[in-house]
């Protein structure tokens, strides 16, 4: 009896001592999102601006590929992705999947600025009493919107370049206006430079400087409630993938995974935005309502919400992951020594 009562007095004394070991020593608390204060700046930047340009250099045929079969009439270039990749290589090879590519690179530029204002604009509204979802379709929207304010002129100058494709090797395609609405003689021959000084020269002699934001309003309309979406989603689906997935499973992983899923339901949800933006940076046909109404009576319901949607998902899957791949590490190697520990890969 004596001995039980001692053996629960060392239990009583070797739990209380753990207990204060814990209060002492805390386990290590796992960061999810690491915040922009708890980065260093001259480590991020970089690292960002050159992990974007290699997911665009990587993906950018998807993207050529994507906004030709937007533009097209019904299927009368491609059925599908596949077809287009191949047809596109077969005739012109490599270069014609890169065709407006140098254009479309300094899309890099506004999004060193995206990425700023949207972990700024989290930055400061997590001052208040505002959830993550929140801050994040807040900060995704805000982003957006100076995204787009720099990046539509050099838009449009590479989709007029990108629809050229559809121009090269039919008969009258250079005379067809609504592929080719700048009459650009393609049997001159010019260098890529000079082809693309000739599209902005085009631009501007038969639209002016508001030629180059073409389509702008209608960018707007797709891409910010698309990023918002996004990065809301984004941020929804990590939380919710974290509660289910055992503790051994990558973060990195799980945010790959919430990314992809993001990016799949706004695809869906804004595809047909994304084609009226493609159809009037090119074409410059009036209004957004004009647009939907020539679709509709051009293609129906296929057209207006369909057309271009696998190439679309194909290429938000591909670009979501690597993102989020390329995003989320660099924040983990950018991240303040104090924080390191509490970084989960």
């Amino acid at each position: 009896m004596l001995l039980g009562i001692w053996n629960r007095k060392v239990e009583r004394k070797t739990e209380e001592k753990m207990a204060s070991t814990m209060v002492e020593n805390p386990p290590p608390h796992l960061i999810t999102t690491i915040e922009w204060s708890m980065m260093d700046k001259g480590k991020f930047f970089p690292l960002y601006t050159l992990s974007s340009f290699t997911v665009r250099c990587a993906l950018y045929p998807l993207t050529l590929v994507k906004t030709q079969i937007q533009l097209q009439r019904k299927k009368e270039a491609y059925s599908g992705v596949a077809d287009a990749i191949s047809k596109i290589y077969r005739h012109e090879g490599v270069s014609g999947l890169y065709r407006g590519f140098w254009l479309s690179s300094f899309q890099i530029i506004s999004g060193v600025f995206y990425i700023s204002t949207y972990e700024g604009v989290r930055h400061e509204l997590g001052k208040y009493d505002v959830s993550p979802k929140v801050k994040s379709f807040i900060g995704g929207g805000c982003a957006s919107l100076v995204g787009q304010t720099i990046i539509v002129p050099f838009d449009v100058l590479s989709q007029h370049l990108m629809v050229l494709g559809l121009v090269k090797g039919r008969a009258g395609g250079s005379k067809n206006p609504k592929i080719n609405p700048l009459g650009l003689n393609l049997d001159a021959r010019l260098s890529k430079s000079q082809l693309a000084r000739e599209v902005a020269r085009r631009v501007y002699q038969q639209h002016g400087v508001l030629g180059y934001y073409r389509g702008y309003l209608a960018s707007l309309a797709a891409y910010v409630p698309n990023s918002a979406l996004w990065w809301a989603l984004y941020t929804a689906y990590q939380d919710e993938l974290l509660k289910i997935c055992p503790t051994w499973v990558s973060h990195l992983l799980i945010q790959c995974v919430a990314g992809t899923l993001g990016g799949f339901t706004t695809t869906i949800l804004t595809n047909p935005l994304d084609i009226v933006r493609a159809r009037l940076q090119v074409e410059g046909v009036g209004t957004m309502r004009k647009v939907f109404k020539d679709l509709w009576a051009e293609e129906g319901l296929w057209g207006l919400y369909a057309k271009g949607l696998s190439a679309r998902l194909l290429q938000s899957a591909c670009f979501s992951s690597s993102i989020i791949l390329g995003y989320e590490t660099i924040k983990r190697l950018a991240v303040a020594d104090q924080y390191r520990a509490h970084v989960r890969w």
